[in-house]
């Protein structure tokens, strides 16, 4: 290599080990977990080492954390730090089955969203990376039925109330979201894929470890079916800043073979350019 040549990478590599954490992890995959029962895991003395090392081993580099009932756990601040360490992003993981309503399901989620920009400013060496939403507003009776989105301008507003609350302090949002929000109309899926920068789709029940399938089968189904999906999500929409999507998968449909379906989405998806990476449905549930 000349010296011109040479010159060149050192100063790329001088220019990369300046960038921010942040910059790092806008050119990786999202390879997220939930984590609903956070109380039980701070009950754990060893609780955060082993979640570590489960990160560790399965790649992962994102968690989501149920925040309600922790906020205001000594050790919780433990626990982001622990993860921090190993240059893991922690995103408050917030639930609502009615927060797409007005009134006081709105304003509970939108608290909740303030206790974390709380804990945040209390916290400011080790603070949560992102919130991470679970607002289901189709498990209500009303809102059943296929083609039945009558809920989705208000699962919208919620959305871009969180986001007005949390960009302002540098908190990322995800929320997740069900194949039924993909079949709207094109105006539907604009809506929702502007009004977050992250969405996780929720692609469960495409196989069962009982079924009879050979693992190459079902890595197969999935990935027609993921990229289908994606298409689907995208299909007809040029709007400038939509949203970035990852595909979560949960342990009861593939058992032992989750690690391999979720590198299957990787080596299907890394092209897509509205691809964000995966996330496995749950740590301890």
């Amino acid at each position: 290599m000349d010296r011109t040549a040479l010159g060149s990478v050192i100063l790329r590599a001088l220019l990369l080990l300046s960038l921010p954490l942040n910059a790092w992890a806008q050119d990786q995959h999202v390879h997220g977990v939930w984590l609903w029962k956070t109380v039980s895991l701070l009950a754990d003395p060893h609780g955060p080492d082993t979640l570590r090392e489960f990160c560790r081993i399965e790649g992962i580099n994102e968690v989501y954390f149920s925040f309600s009932k922790v906020s205001k756990d000594p050790q919780l601040a433990g626990l982001v730090h622990t993860l921090h360490k190993s240059s893991i992003r922690v995103e408050a993981l917030l639930s609502s089955n009615d927060a797409d309503e007005l009134g006081s399901h709105r304003e509970k989620l939108l608290n909740e969203v303030r206790d974390v920009i709380e804990f945040n400013g209390s916290h400011p060496k080790d603070p949560f990376d992102g919130i991470h939403l679970d607002i289901e507003p189709q498990q209500r009776p009303e809102n059943k039925g296929p083609g039945n989105l009558n809920f989705l301008p208000g699962l919208v507003d919620a959305y871009r109330a969180v986001r007005h609350l949390a960009e302002p302090t540098h908190l990322t949002i995800n929320a997740d979201i069900q194949i039924k929000l993909l079949k709207g109309n094109l105006d539907q899926r604009r809506s929702l894929l502007t009004s977050l920068p992250r969405f996780t789709l929720m692609l469960y029940e495409l196989s069962s470890p009982n079924d009879g399938q050979s693992p190459e089968q079902k890595e197969e189904k999935l990935r027609r079916e993921s990229e289908k999906f994606m298409g689907m999500a995208y299909q007809g929409l040029s709007a400038p800043r939509l949203a970035k999507m990852a595909i979560g998968l949960r342990t009861p449909d593939y058992d032992q073979l989750m690690s391999r379906m979720l590198k299957t989405l990787d080596d299907t998806l890394r092209s897509n350019p509205h691809y964000l990476g995966w996330a496995w449905h749950s740590y301890n549930n």
